[in-house]
C-alpha cells in the first residue's frame, strides 16, 4: 500500500507535471500544454502564498504517533499536491465531454488527497483546503479564460511583455508581504527533531519558492507572447522529428537550470529564462533545426485546441 500511495503522490507533483507539459507542449499539444503550465505555475505561487500565511505544521511534526513517509520542511496547509490536482487534472478534463476522462480525473484527484494523509505530510483539513482551493481556481480560470486569451492575444507584442513583468512583481510583492511575520520565525524544537526524524533538513523560511513560481509565469507567459508573435510553431511531424526535439529542448532547459542559485534576483532570472526557454525558444530552435514547421494563425482564441484530446 505505501507504494502505492508513493505512486499517487507522485502523480500530483512538480517532478510529474513539468516534463509531462513540457513533452506535451513540444510534441503533442501545445496550446493546451501552455494554457494549462500558465494555470499551474499560478496555482503552485498561490500554494507557497497560502504557506507563508498559515505556517501550519505537517501532521508528523508535532504528533508522535504519525511516521512521516516522506520528509518535507515546508508548512503544511493546503496540500499543493490536493491543490494542484484538480487544477491540473480538472483543467484537462474540462477541455472534453468525455465521461470516462471526467471519471479518471475525479479518482486521481482524490488518490492524489488521501496519499498526502496515508503519508503522514498532510492532515485530512489541509487535503480539504488544498481541494477546496484548487477547485475555486479551476472554476475562476475556466469562466475567465475566454475573456482573458482574446483580450490579450490583440495586446501590442511590448504591452504583452510589459504586462508579463508588471503581473509577476506584483505577486512577488504579495509574497513579500506574507513573508515579512517570518522574518524573525524559528523552527520549534518538537518540528525540527521531526523533520530530521524522517531524513530531512530544516531550512530558513524565504521567498525562493516563491520567486521560482513568479519568475516561471513571467517566462511562460512572455515566452508564449513571443512565440505567437512568431507565428507559433506546427508539433504535428512524423515520430523521429517529434522524439528529437525532447533532447534539444531538455539539453537547453538543464542549462539554463543549473545557473539557478539560493540569490533571489539570480533565482527570478533564471526561471524567467528558463520559461523563455521552454515556451519561444525551443520551439524556435526546432523550427530552425527542421525538426517542427511553423503553423497558421498563431494566436489562441477561446476554445481553441478542444480537438486536441479525443472527443
Amino acid at each position: 500500500m505505501t507504494g502505492f500511495m508513493h505512486a499517487m503522490s507522485f502523480l500530483g507533483s512538480a517532478a510529474f507535471y513539468v516534463p509531462v507539459l513540457a513533452l506535451l507542449f513540444w510534441c503533442a499539444a501545445p496550446r493546451l500544454a501552455a494554457r494549462a503550465a500558465v494555470v499551474l505555475l499560478f496555482s503552485a505561487f498561490l500554494n507557497t502564498l497560502l504557506k507563508m500565511l498559515f505556517h501550519d505544521p505537517r501532521p508528523y511534526w508535532t504528533d508522535p504517533s504519525i511516521e512521516g513517509k516522506q520528509s518535507h520542511s515546508s508548512f503544511g496547509m493546503p496540500s499543493g499536491h490536493a491543490q494542484n490536482a484538480p487544477v491540473a487534472y480538472g483543467y484537462f478534463a474540462a477541455q472534453t465531454r468525455r465521461w470516462l476522462l471526467w471519471t479518471a480525473a475525479v479518482v486521481l484527484i482524490v488518490l492524489i488527497g488521501l496519499s498526502r494523509v496515508y503519508l503522514g505530510v498532510h492532515s485530512i483539513s489541509q487535503v480539504l483546503a488544498g481541494w477546496g482551493i484548487g477547485l475555486a481556481l479551476l472554476a475562476v480560470v475556466l469562466v475567465l479564460e475566454p475573456v482573458l486569451v482574446p483580450w490579450w492575444t490583440r495586446r501590442h507584442l511590448a504591452v504583452q511583455m510589459a504586462l508579463a513583468l508588471a503581473v509577476s512583481l506584483l505577486l512577488l510583492a504579495a509574497a513579500w508581504g506574507a513573508f515579512q511575520p517570518l522574518q524573525d520565525w524559528t523552527w520549534p524544537d518538537a518540528w525540527s527533531r521531526s523533520i530530521r526524524a524522517a531524513g530531512g533538513e530544516t531550512e530558513p523560511v524565504t521567498l525562493v519558492e516563491s520567486t521560482r513560481a513568479v519568475g516561471g509565469i513571467c517566462g511562460a507567459v512572455a515566452g508564449l507572447s513571443l512565440l505567437a508573435a512568431r507565428g507559433w510553431f506546427d508539433a504535428a511531424g512524423k515520430p523521429w522529428r517529434r522524439v528529437a526535439r525532447v533532447p534539444v529542448g531538455l539539453a537547453g532547459a538543464g542549462a539554463i537550470a543549473a545557473l539557478d542559485g539560493s540569490h533571489l534576483v539570480q533565482t527570478f532570472v533564471v526561471q524567467v529564462v528558463l520559461g523563455l526557454w521552454i515556451t519561444a525558444g525551443a520551439p524556435e530552435t526546432f523550427v530552425r533545426l527542421r525538426l517542427a514547421g511553423r503553423s497558421a494563425p498563431a494566436l489562441t482564441r477561446p476554445g481553441e485546441d478542444r480537438e486536441e484530446l479525443p472527443q
